[in-house]
């Protein structure tokens, strides 16, 4: 129940256990918001200090309606967010988070192989996500969607989490 509480504070939302009104995908969707407030990228990883946080969908997902929703007029550090609807990976160039929907599983493996690069937040919503070389995969647990972390994924991409965050996630190692 901690954590459940925690979740809930973590997240702002006073919905997120079973049988509450929130969709699933718009609890992802505040997820994936915060996750941008906990997570520091490479200096590098932005040509100007106004570049936008570009928060990447792959896949067919109702994650993105409720995303775009979730970040509307906010900003992270003078950052806007932008949100880009993506079919090929050679579409990511501008990635800093890349969500991986369910309707990618059968290729999941070499999407993850392919997307190697530094700066580069992938998160996924299928069990194997964090086996196949993921960072960050939600897990729905008796209604709740719960974070699972790869760390060392993390910092093999120069992507350095919160230990605020890392406490409310499950660290899943390879």
């Amino acid at each position: 129940m901690l954590a459940r509480t925690r979740i809930i504070f973590f997240l702002g939302l006073a919905v997120v256990a079973r049988g509450q009104s929130a969709d699933e995908y718009q609890v992802k969707a505040a997820f994936l918001y915060n996750l941008a407030k906990f997570v520091e990228w490479p200096p590098e990883s932005f040509k100007t200090s106004t570049d936008p946080m570009t928060v990447c969908i792959l896949g067919s997902s109702p994650i993105t309606d409720a995303l775009e929703v979730a970040v509307k007029g906010k900003a992270l550090s003078g950052r806007s967010f932008a949100i880009q609807q993506i079919s090929d990976l050679r579409q990511t160039g501008n990635c800093k988070i890349l969500f991986v929907s369910a309707s990618e599983q059968k290729r999941l493996h070499s999407i993850l192989l392919e997307i190697k690069g530094d700066g580069v937040l992938t998160v996924g919503e299928v069990d194997t996500f964090i086996e196949e070389g993921g960072i960050v995969n939600f897990k729905l647990v008796e209604g709740t969607v719960r974070l699972q972390i790869n760390v060392s994924i993390a910092t093999q991409r120069h992507l350095q989490i919160s230990s605020r965050l890392l406490s409310l996630a499950q660290i899943v190692k390879n």
